[in-house]
C-alpha cells in the first residue's frame, strides 16, 4: 500500500515500498500539459519537457545525462494532454541522486539560447516525422475533431508555426504557472522507505513555490469529421464517441468494454474484421480517460478498396455489441485487464507512473485490490448499458490516405442509427 505525505508547499510525496527488488523508480508528475496551453503557445508543455534536460545553473546537458548513466540509471520524460512526467530508474542506493537531478532540472533550468535553438530544430524534426507517419498523425486529426477549437484538441507537439516562434519567456512563464507545489507529485517506487522519500523531498523540493491544484477549463466533446486525401498504401481510420472520465464510476467498465470489443486477438473486432474477412492488419479499440471526460475510439488501417467493406462491418459490430455480450466474453476481458494490472506491479517504473497519474487525476493512490474488486463486480448488464450510452453519443470520424471508397460521415451516421 502506497503512503502519502505532503510538504508545507503543497507538494505531495508518494512512496510504494517494494522490498523484493534492488531498484527504485523516482519521478515527478506535474498537472499541466497540452490542455493548459493557448493557441499562441501550443506545444510549450512538450518544448519545456525537452528543455528541462538541456542544462541548469549547476549542470550542463551532458552532465545531467552522464551523472545518471554513470550509476547505470536511465532517465526520460513525456508530455500528455493533462500532465508532464519526468522519471529516473536506478539502483536503490542512488535514489538521492535521482531526486537531486529531478529537482535541479525542474527548478533551475537555464534555457540557454543555443540549447533552445538546437532543441527547437529537434522538435520540428519530430513534428515532421509524425506528419510523415499517417498512423501517428491520424490521432492528432481525431483529437482535434473530437474537441474542436479547444486546448484538449491541440496537438501535443505543437505546430511548426508555434514551435518556430516559441520564446524563452514563454517557456519560463509556462513553468511558473504550472510547476508549483500543489500541482506536483513526487513518487518513489521500489526499495525505498517513505521516511527516506520525505527526507529527500524536504531536502530538494522544499523551495518549490506553494499553491493549490491547477484549475482546468472544462472540456466539451463535439464530434465531427475530418478526411484527408493523401498518397499512401493504406487508409488510416479512427471512429470514436464520448467516453467516460476518471470521476465516472463506469471508467473500469469502459476499459473492460474496450478490451472485449477490440483489445486482443479474441476480441470481436479482431475476429470479425481481420480473422474472418482479412480486411486489415491492425484493428483495435481504446478508452482514453481524462479528468472530466474521455474518448472511446476504434482504429483500423486498410487498403483503398477494402475501405468500402470495412466501415459497414465496423458499424454493424457497434450496433450488435450492446445486445449480444456474453458471460464468456466478459470473463475473458476481465481476466485480461486484471492480469495486466497485476503484471504491472512487477515493474517499479509502472508502479510509479500509476501512482503519479492516480494522484493527479483521482487525488489518492488506488489500491490494486480495489481496482480488481471493481472489475470483478462488473456484469453483462453494466457493459451493455455503457455500450448503449457511449455509442449513442456524437460520432467523431477521422481518415487519411486514399479515401475515395470511404463512406460519407452522414452515411456512417445512418448505418449506426439503422
Amino acid at each position: 500500500m502506497a503512503t502519502v505525505g505532503v510538504l508545507p508547499n503543497g507538494l505531495q510525496v508518494v512512496t510504494d515500498t517494494v522490498d523484493s527488488v534492488e531498484t527504485v523508480s523516482v519521478g515527478v508528475w506535474v498537472g499541466t500539459g497540452t490542455r493548459s496551453e493557448t493557441p499562441a503557445n501550443n506545444g510549450v508543455a512538450h518544448f519545456l519537457e525537452h528543455m528541462a534536460f538541456k542544462g541548469t545553473a549547476r549542470r550542463t546537458a551532458s552532465q545531467i545525462a552522464e551523472e545518471i548513466e554513470a550509476v547505470g540509471g536511465h532517465m526520460n520524460a513525456y508530455t500528455s494532454r493533462e500532465s508532464t512526467a519526468y522519471y529516473v530508474k536506478l539502483l536503490k542506493d542512488d535514489a538521492g541522486l535521482a531526486v537531486d537531478v529531478l529537482s535541479d532540472i525542474l527548478q533551475h533550468p537555464s534555457f540557454a539560447p543555443d540549447e533552445l535553438e538546437r532543441e527547437r530544430s529537434v522538435i520540428l524534426q519530430e513534428i515532421g516525422q509524425v506528419q510523415d507517419t499517417p498512423d501517428d498523425i491520424i490521432y492528432d486529426y481525431f483529437q482535434e475533431t473530437a474537441y474542436r477549437g479547444q486546448s484538449m484538441g491541440y496537438p501535443t507537439l505543437g505546430s511548426p508555426k508555434t514551435v518556430s516562434a516559441m520564446t524563452r519567456d514563454q517557456l519560463a512563464d509556462f513553468m511558473a504557472s504550472g510547476y508549483y507545489g500543489g500541482n506536483m507529485v513526487l513518487v518513489g517506487a521500489g526499495k525505498i522507505t517513505h521516511a527516506e522519500m520525505m527526507d529527500l523531498a524536504g531536502r530538494y523540493f522544499a523551495s518549490v513555490p506553494g499553491g493549490g491544484p491547477a484549475k482546468r477549463t472544462p472540456s466539451s466533446y463535439t464530434g465531427g469529421v475530418f478526411v484527408e486525401e493523401r498518397p499512401s498504401e493504406q487508409v488510416h481510420l479512427l471512429m470514436g464517441f464520448p467516453g467516460v472520465g476518471i470521476a465516472d464510476d463506469q471508467h473500469y467498465a469502459a476499459s473492460v468494454l474496450s478490451t472485449l470489443f477490440g483489445g486482443g486477438m479474441s476480441s470481436r473486432l479482431f475476429q470479425e474484421v481481420r480473422e474472418k474477412r482479412g480486411l486489415v492488419y491492425s484493428v483495435y479499440s481504446f478508452s482514453s480517460v481524462y479528468s472530466d471526460g474521455g474518448l472511446f475510439g476504434i482504429y483500423a488501417g486498410t487498403g483503398e478498396k477494402e475501405t468500402a467493406e470495412l466501415v459497414p462491418v465496423i458499424c454493424e459490430e457497434i450496433r450488435r455489441l450492446p445486445g449480444t455480450i456474453s458471460e464468456e466474453e466478459l470473463r475473458r476481458a476481465k481476466a485480461q485487464i486484471k492480469s495486466s494490472t497485476v503484471m504491472a506491479l512487477e515493474s517499479t517504473a509502472a508502479r510509479a507512473e500509476q501512482l503519479g497519474n492516480q494522484m493527479l487525476l483521482v487525488g489518492r493512490p488506488v489500491p490494486v485490490e480495489e481496482q480488481l474488486a471493481r472489475i470483478d463486480a462488473l456484469t453483462v448488464e453494466d457493459l451493455a448499458a455503457l455500450a448503449r450510452r457511449i455509442f449513442s453519443g456524437p460520432l467523431t470520424m477521422a481518415a487519411t490516405g486514399p479515401v475515395g471508397h470511404l463512406e460519407s460521415y452522414d452515411g456512417v451516421l445512418g448505418r449506426l442509427a439503422a
